[in-house]
């Protein structure tokens, strides 16, 4: 077993856990990272061409290499493995990995875990992933211009995306489950008002199809009654829209959460309820989820962590 000890831990590896892992090792905070899987959800993710100083795009795992080169130039040290449990009821805090094959004592702890998008479950969801399958539009939406996509969901997530790509591409199916809409009656009268938009309803996805790149859905209209109707569409993109789940499960004993999972921080900061434990990045954000707003909230932890530190040791 390993014993470290930490003025800051840092526990997840995406945009908002290596920028926090640059600036607190500038602060010569020495911070150290568990990485859980390097680079985080962007290591599945294709061409990026909307973070900043990339003016010719980027693939995911390339840009993901390069924040982690940057934090270790300046000093961040890494450990393997996953966070099975913690303590926060009193500092310094203590945390193990891998089941108790590393132990962290810590002064702060940054906590930039992120959140996992939720997929339907169909074994081509992985098999088409970054080549027509993708569970963000703002991310990926572009790659889509007069193209044909799919949206599965029914809430306002689900019509806020359908209405974006609808900008974008020359169609948009709307695949929902139910007979009706979840999402406000403003979302929905946007939706049924907008031409290039069809909802599908009481309609599930069964499989994709495609050869080198996705080329449609195999769907089912009324599944499992008398009037079950299996149907193809043609499409170039399939976008979830089912929502992400934090993750959050290992902090719940010490962590306020909000309804769906995610950390909850006071105001503008990204304090926890657990004095000297921050959050950042997609983990503490259910609204615009994006790498570089997630990086941003990085930099805040980072400096919010200095400064407890500064005032409490």
């Amino acid at each position: 077993m390993s014993e470290y000890t930490t003025k800051c831990l840092i526990i997840g590896s995406g945009p908002a856990g290596y920028t926090a892992g640059i600036y607190t090792s500038r602060a010569n905070l020495r911070p150290l990272m568990i990485e859980g899987v390097p680079g985080g959800q962007l290591m599945q993710t294709t061409e990026i061409e909307n973070f900043p100083g990339y003016p010719e795009g980027v693939m995911g795992p390339a840009m993901m290499d390069d924040l982690r080169t940057q934090a270790l130039r300046f000093g961040l040290e890494t450990i393997p493995g996953e966070v099975t449990e913690v303590d926060f009821s009193k500092r310094p805090f203590k945390v193990k990995v891998n089941g108790g094959s590393h132990t962290v004592t810590a002064d702060t702890v940054i906590i930039s875990t992120g959140a996992s998008a939720r997929y339907l479950g169909l074994d081509d969801e992985q098999r088409y992933l970054g080549i027509g399958v993708s569970a963000c539009a703002t991310c990926d939406g572009f790659f889509y211009r007069n193209r044909v996509v799919a949206v599965v969901g029914g809430g306002d997530t689900a019509c806020e995306e359908a209405l974006y790509l609808s900008s974008l591409a020359s169609k948009v199916y709307m695949i929902v489950r139910k007979d009706y809409l979840r999402a406000s009656k403003y979302m929905q009268a946007r939706v049924m008002q907008n031409e290039k938009i069809e909802v599908l309803f009481n309609t599930q996805t069964l499989g994709l199809f495609g050869d080198d790149n996705l080329e449609g859905a195999h769907l089912v209209r009324h599944q499992g009654t008398p009037d079950a109707e299996n149907f193809d569409i043609k499409i170039d993109g399939f976008f979830l829209a089912i929502g992400h789940k934090p993750n959050t499960e290992v902090f719940k004993p010490f962590i306020e959460l909000d309804e769906a999972g995610y950390v909850v921080t006071e105001g503008k900061t990204t304090h926890t309820n657990v004095p000297g434990v921050f959050a950042a990045g997609d983990v503490a954000d259910p609204t615009y989820q994006q790498a570089i707003s997630a990086a941003g909230m990085g930099c805040r932890a980072a400096i919010d962590a200095e400064h407890f530190l500064l005032m409490n040791v």
